[in-house]
């Protein structure tokens, strides 16, 4: 399952049990568009695993600009409260499977 990302919850997320990969996304992003239904099939396929979030970054710039995000989609992969991983654009279901998979 796919959370939201916001100012308000992404500590409590990125601080917690399991390993969160964020997607930073806009609505006007076509390459953004391309990759969330891949983001939301691997949300439901490593549910209870890995906590998958989307954050709009027009609606949490703050967010964007603390990890220096200029380009989207974007997504990042935090183990234990650490970026460990990033991918800039979009990209294939497998590539982005592999990256879920190292975090585990």
């Amino acid at each position: 399952m796919e959370v939201t990302i916001t100012n308000e919850n992404f500590e409590t997320l990125k601080n917690g049990d399991l390993p969160l990969v964020v997607d930073f996304w806009a609505t006007w992003c076509g390459p953004c568009r391309m990759i969330g239904p891949i983001i939301a099939e691997l949300a439901k396929e490593y549910d209870g695993r890995i906590v998958v979030g989307k954050c709009d970054v027009e609606e949490n710039d703050d967010l964007a600009m603390d990890f220096g995000i200029r380009n989207i989609p974007t997504i990042l992969f935090f183990k234990n409260g650490e970026v460990v991983d990033k991918m800039i654009g979009a990209a294939a279901k497998a590539k982005i499977q592999e990256k879920f998979e190292a975090l585990l």
